[in-house]
């Protein structure tokens, strides 16, 4: 399935901007960061249950948020993109 993952994590603590830091990092090891705060991600349903579950696990529930949204089957084939933004290769290998 194809999911787009927002999240806005308060950072006025020291323990809020940790927070991010790990939110940011548990994303990218799951998906494609398009924008600061924004990624897409191609899963299934196992995986996006651990994902939910870590995420849960590290936010603060009174004054994060997080918003995953399903997209339509191979939602990402069609993303119409302005500026500098450029559509990403989700299925493509991945090379570390």
């Amino acid at each position: 399935m194809d999911l787009l993952l927002t999240y806005d994590v308060d950072t006025t603590t020291s323990e809020g901007r940790r927070r991010l830091r790990r939110v940011a990092k548990l994303c990218e090891g799951h998906g494609v960061r398009v924008q600061k705060s924004v990624f897409e991600i191609v899963s299934n349903d196992k995986d996006l249950l651990l994902l939910l579950n870590r995420l849960d696990n590290i936010i603060n529930t009174d004054c994060d948020s997080i918003r995953i949204y399903r997209l339509p089957h191979e939602g990402f084939d069609d993303v119409q993109t302005l500026g500098i933004a450029e559509a990403q290769p989700h299925r493509d290998d991945l090379v570390l």
